[in-house]
C-alpha cells in the first residue's frame, strides 16, 4: 500500500505547480495567472496538512486499511482527472487540486502505523526504515516519468500514469485488512 501512495505523491508534489502555472496561463491573463497558480500550489500541498489529521482521527474510528483505501481511491481517481482539467476553468482545476492534495496526503501517517503496530517490537525500526527507503527509492522513478510522458500525451497522460499506484495499493490494504492480523491494527478497527 506505501508503495502505491508513494508511486504517486512525490510525483504529485513535483509537477502540480507547473501544471497549474501552464493551465492558468492557457485561461489568464498575463502575471496574474503566475500569482493564482502560485497560491493554488500552496493549497493544494497544504490541504495536505488538513488530509492527514482528518484520516488520522477517521482511521482510529472506523480502521487504518479503510482510511488508506478510501484516502488512495480519491486520489488516484483525482490523478485520472487532473490532467483533461488543463486549461478548464481555474475554479474546476483548483477545486480539484484541493481535493487531490487532501487525499494524497491522508494515508501516509497510516501507513507508518500499521507498521508500528504489526511488526514484531524489535523490528519496528528496521520495517519502518525499509518501508520509507523502498518508497523514496521509487519516487526517482515515477517523477521522472512525468517529462517523457508528457511530451507523448500532455498531462492527462502524464497525470494519469500516477493512478496505478494508488489503485494498486488499494487492492494491497484490502489484502491487509482480510488478513487476521489486521486485527492488530487501531485497537480492532481495520
Amino acid at each position: 500500500g506505501y508503495l502505491g501512495h508513494m508511486w504517486e505523491l512525490y510525483a504529485m508534489w513535483t509537477w502540480i505547480g507547473l501544471f497549474l502555472d501552464a493551465s492558468f496561463h492557457a485561461t489568464m491573463p498575463g502575471d496574474a495567472a503566475g500569482t493564482w497558480a502560485k497560491l493554488a500550489t500552496f493549497a493544494t500541498l497544504g490541504a495536505g496538512a488538513i488530509g492527514s489529521v482528518v484520516a488520522g482521527w477517521a482511521a482510529d474510528r472506523v480502521g487504518r486499511a479503510t482510511i488508506t483505501m478510501a484516502a488512495m481511491a480519491v486520489s488516484g481517481s483525482c490523478a485520472l482527472v487532473a490532467g483533461f482539467l488543463f486549461d478548464a476553468p481555474p475554479v474546476l482545476v483548483v477545486a480539484l487540486c484541493l481535493v487531490w492534495g487532501f487525499s494524497i496526503v491522508a494515508d501516509s501517517a497510516q501507513f507508518s502505523a500499521s507498521v508500528a503496530e504489526l511488526a514484531k517490537p524489535g523490528l519496528v525500526g528496521t520495517m519502518l526504515t525499509v518501508q520509507t527507503s523502498a518508497g523514496f527509492l521509487l519516487t526517482l522513478l515515477s517523477i521522472h516519468l512525468i517529462p517523457p510522458l508528457l511530451a507523448i500525451g500532455g498531462w492527462p497522460l502524464a497525470f494519469a500514469a500516477l493512478a496505478p499506484g494508488p489503485f494498486l495499493g488499494v487492492w494491497a490494504m484490502a489484502k491487509l485488512r482480510a488478513h487476521p492480523a489486521s486485527a492488530r491494527l487501531a485497537n480492532g478497527r481495520r
